[in-house]
């Protein structure tokens, strides 16, 4: 599993390699005016609070950090998910049965349910792959390359066939 999860944030690293710092933080295409930089910032706020709430079992994902200079420049973006994966590896398997309390707010104020630890990891890497496929839509609006083929895509969806 983790191994799985490194390799789809990589692409990340991957993209962000090949990117200005204005592509990264472009808030000008419609509809939602949001960011390459904003995306990834938020993928990875979401491990963060799996992190960070992990000793105390205590999950609140509603506290996220928001880092601003991992949102605008791109070397700060690929410090921000090189030190996730680093936190991802030193991640014990034995741990990952453990029942954990995941708090988030779902629109209507927040809500505490119980998790596994592998459960809480599955729905943030599930969660990156999505908005992987949001950043999809706005490198494809600023005429920018997809840095591979599966990049947003969940790995379940099924291939469309190209004809010419």
């Amino acid at each position: 599993m983790i191994e799985a999860i490194e390799k789809n944030l990589l692409r990340g690293v991957k993209l962000l390699q090949c990117i200005s710092d204005e592509e990264y933080s472009n808030t000008t295409i419609a509809p939602y005016y949001s960011s390459i930089g904003g995306h990834i910032r938020h993928i990875l706020d979401v491990f963060d609070c799996v992190f960070e709430g992990l000793p105390s079992n205590e999950i609140n994902l509603i506290k996220r950090k928001r880092n601003d200079l991992a949102e605008n420049f791109t070397a700060h973006g690929i410090n921000y998910i090189t030190s996730t994966i680093v936190k991802l590896r030193e991640l014990n398997p034995d741990d990952f049965n453990k029942i954990v309390t995941v708090t988030d707010d779902l629109g209507l104020g927040p809500i505490s349910a119980k998790y596994t630890v592998v459960g809480i990891l599955i729905q943030a890497h599930s969660h990156a792959i999505h908005h992987f496929a949001s950043v999809g839509y706005v490198i494809n609006q600023l005429g920018i390359q997809l840095p591979d083929k599966d990049f947003g895509f969940n790995p379940t969806t099924p291939k469309q066939k190209i004809t010419e």
